[in-house]
């Protein structure tokens, strides 16, 4: 039996997007049998490609008082309501305000399409301006 060991360089949290994406770099004759179940559970369950996610990370941690494990788990799951989103804030021991919790909301559903629209109709309107 050949035992393979392998150098951890660094330990980071990441989305299950981003795991899917890191898998679908090595190809399936390659995967053990826990690399193939975790690529087949990240297929599954992954909310959001891998960049729309990092833009939700980044911007989630960018609102203040959230960690970066706390906006992982929360692109992770995508809590649609604000109560969804209290059962979080709860287990975190945390109590953010309902102004917060909107913005929290109102950036884990926004999507690529929207920030893309977004954009055009701002340079469509300074075109206009001009």
């Amino acid at each position: 039996m050949l035992l393979k060991l392998t150098e951890i360089l660094k330990r980071e949290i990441i989305t299950l997007s981003e795991v899917k994406k890191i898998l679908e770099s090595i190809s399936p004759d390659e995967m053990d049998q826990i690399q193939r179940w975790t690529y087949d559970y990240s297929k599954k369950f992954s909310k959001t490609d891998y960049d729309e996610a990092k833009v939700k990370v980044d911007s989630l941690i960018g609102e203040g008082d959230l960690t970066v494990e706390e906006a992982v788990e929360l692109v992770n799951v995508m809590p649609k309501s604000l109560e969804e989103l209290r059962a979080f804030t709860f287990g975190w021991k945390k109590l953010i305000v309902t102004e917060r919790l909107e913005r929290i909301k109102s950036i884990l559903l926004s999507n690529k399409d929207d920030d893309n629209k977004k954009i055009e109709n701002e340079k469509d309107e300074s075109v206009i301006e001009s």
